[in-house]
């Protein structure tokens, strides 16, 4: 499984998507070249996530940025071409534009082909949408978030978006354990953005969801900066990755990580898994995200962009290695 982080359409952000289509008649916004060095890395994955943080127009109208996000369903289209299989829904934005604004998105990922978890149309949406079949194993993925901006969950659709809960959660996967789930993945929406230390909810919750034998892995975002990662009792705890997709400037909101977790079933029972961690970096002047290690970077950037991957890598090392819990921790240096 393949994770990367927030996908949010700001205004710049669309205005360069228009730009590259201008060319193309059959097209409004093209976002594909903006994500086109990392396509082998999404694609080649069993399921590839993003984390959608912006409802969907349908037609492509009514578009709102910062601070109530409508974005353009292209972006759908062209997360599946890349590669993507889901995004996950429950995100502080999730309620922007209320029930109504849940149902398009849904609607337009649906029709893209885009598994959704996180959000949902209704009750029986929200218990089916964790299911999963990754190469036979029966797997359940659950999103949540902390909050919505002050917006509130309407009490006749309570399956709208999931809310950061510890009883909650628990009860989730424990449900899901039970119904035959041999893998559970909880993905939350949490933090305090810019910020890379840890809030006390990060690092008090954390730990005691993973210590659940209900819960297999952890993955999170909404701080649009990397965070630790620890490795608690061979299971992964990853508590932000940082953006994927948006137009904030600052050099530490433009490092990222794409995370690939690889769950392999032992003889006799369980699940081993490993992850592995490529660096990625915005470049500021066209918004694409490129993967900095020296042998994936493209052959042609410039010296200028070489020593910003460079730079960028430097950064998320000392982020990792003075944070993180998780043993030996190493990629080669540009």
């Amino acid at each position: 499984m393949v994770f990367t982080g927030d996908v949010i359409l700001h205004n710049r952000v669309n205005r360069l998507g228009a730009e590259l289509a201008i060319d193309d008649e059959t097209r409004s916004w093209d976002f594909r070249p903006m994500l086109e060095p990392i396509r082998h890395l999404v694609s080649n994955a069993d399921w590839a996530v993003c984390q959608l943080e912006t409802t969907l127009s349908a037609d492509g109208t009514r578009l709102s940025g910062f601070p109530r996000f409508r974005g353009p369903g292209q972006i759908a289209d062209d997360l599946a071409d890349v590669g993507y299989d889901a995004c996950t829904t429950a995100n502080n934005h999730t309620l922007d534009f209320g029930v109504d604004g849940v149902v398009e998105t849904l609607d337009v990922l649906e029709a893209s082909g885009l598994h959704a978890t996180g959000s949902a149309r209704s009750e029986a949406e929200k218990v089916e949408r964790v299911w999963l079949d990754l190469g036979g194993v029966k797997v359940a993925h659950h999103a949540y978030a902390y909050g919505f901006n002050g917006w509130r969950i309407p009490p006749d659709a309570p399956w709208t978006s999931n809310t950061i809960d510890e009883e909650t959660i628990l009860a989730d996967a424990a449900g899901s354990k039970a119904a035959g789930a041999e893998y559970v993945v909880v993905s939350l929406h949490w933090g305090s953005e810019d910020y890379q230390p840890l809030t006390s909810q990060q690092s008090q919750l954390g730990p005691a969801l993973i210590a659940s034998p209900d819960i297999d892995a952890i993955v999170g975002h909404h701080a649009h900066v990397v965070q630790r990662i620890d490795l608690i009792e061979g299971e992964w705890l990853v508590y932000g990755i940082g953006n994927l997709l948006s137009n904030q400037p600052w050099t530490n909101t433009r490092d990222e990580l794409l995370v690939r977790l690889t769950v392999t079933e032992v003889e006799g029972g369980g699940f081993d898994s490993s992850l592995e961690l490529v660096p990625l970096y915005v470049d500021w002047a066209t918004l694409t995200v490129f993967p900095t290690d020296p042998l994936l970077r493209p052959d042609d950037i410039s010296t200028g962009l070489a020593a910003e991957f460079d730079a960028s890598r430097r950064r998320l090392r000392s982020v990792l290695e003075a944070g993180s819990a998780w043993g030996s921790f190493d990629w080669a240096e540009g």
